[in-house]
């Protein structure tokens, strides 16, 4: 029988989360929610589903250290550094070579490093349906989440006729997808009730990717064959890489390949999800004051509402008579903001690239 194999996709540049995070060190290496940093969150999930030595990392080169201290289970070259960011299509083809060189039969699934997800019992069964379902018919799986709100920061899947039932669970056609709409649209899809969100989570086996990479994204596939050839010969790829990235288009793996596979299925996940996109997610997960005001570590809301304040590094931080803010300090860096503005956080960045010796803060 072929193999299972889990690749985890750990890239981004640190924006959202600032100024905690930073390009070397994004959300996914911080314990946003939780006492561990969200990647090994992802990882630990996984562990009983596939094992250790089936399982990479692919991240950038500037996190490539402290992603490998995330991940002691994993060999050292299961964690693999792209040399530059060219988003998620040439990383899905990467991961299909990884993958190739263990197993040409082999199922793998694609998945994101920094999402919080609680029922780990729906999500491994949701994740084995999508493997058997990937296993026994060549489609392109991606489970999608049932929306609860009309978000706009989100893609959205349309779910067209049911495909087939797998294990209990019922899979849908894709009938199309959806960039991040509107409001007034996206209250439309919620009470459509014919879309879930993209949660960039994927399964397939490597024979179907590869041949539908091959149709739909020829150039990506002969861009990356040099880096099949060293794989092959079992050397070390990271010099092979340098080359070939950047020659490489930059483009998402939903523009370049399931937007225009016909073969694409959908699969709503029965478990609890969130994306923990920007500061004001952090409410959802931590306690909060009689006055809604969430603290975490030296920090106090005097005469205050709705506020997370935020201290990293001991130091005292105190509010008063302030509602509806974000208010975050670290070492080197204190950020004030208000949490309907937190999305906003990257024309900060901008601000800071343009200063003088500006970098040392990103």
């Amino acid at each position: 029988m072929s193999e299972r194999f889990i690749v985890i996709i750990a890239g981004g540049k640190g924006e959202r989360f600032w100024p905690q995070s930073r390009s070397r060190r994004p959300k996914h290496l911080l314990p946003i929610v939780g006492k561990s940093p969200l990647l090994t969150q992802t990882l630990n999930r996984v562990a009983s589903l596939v094992p250790a030595k089936n399982t990479f990392v692919i991240t950038s080169a500037s996190q490539v250290r402290a992603v490998r201290s995330c991940c002691p289970g994993l060999a050292a070259d299961h964690v693999v550094a792209e040399p530059m960011g060219r988003d998620t299509a040439p990383a899905v083809m990467l991961a299909a070579l990884l993958v190739e060189s263990r197993d040409p039969a082999g199922t793998f699934a694609v998945l994101p490093s920094d999402h919080v997800i609680d029922d780990q019992d729906a999500y491994l069964s949701d994740l084995e349906a999508a493997f058997k379902a990937a296993e026994a018919s060549q489609v392109l799986v991606t489970i999608g989440i049932k929306p609860h709100e009309p978000a706009t920061g989100f893609g959205y899947i349309q779910q067209g006729e049911v495909w087939k039932r797998v294990q209990r669970r019922s899979f849908f056609h894709v009938k199309r997808f959806v960039e991040k709409p509107p409001l007034e649209l996206a209250e439309r899809y919620l009470k459509s009730g014919d879309y879930v969100w993209n949660a960039g989570m994927f399964v397939w086996s490597l024979p179907t990717v590869l041949a539908a990479l091959r149709e739909h994204a020829p150039g990506l596939v002969a861009g990356m064959e040099p880096v099949r050839t060293v794989l092959g010969k079992g050397r070390p790829i990271q010099s092979v890489l340098k080359k070939v990235y950047p020659q490489l288009e930059k483009i998402s793996v939903d523009y370049a390949l399931l937007e225009k596979s016909n073969h694409v299925v959908v699969l709503p996940a029965s478990f609890d999800w969130d994306d923990v996109g920007s500061w004001p997610a952090v409410t959802r997960h931590h306690p909060a004051d009689k006055q809604g005001n969430v603290c975490l570590g030296n920090a106090l809301v005097e005469q205050g509402r709705d506020n997370i304040v935020i201290s990293d590094d001991g130091h005292l931080v105190a509010v008063l008579g302030v509602d509806d803010c974000v208010v975050v300090h670290t070492r080197d860096a204190t950020l004030v903001i208000p949490k309907a503005r937190a999305q906003e956080i990257k024309l900060l960045i901008k601000r800071i690239e343009a200063t003088k010796g500006g970098a040392k803060w990103l």
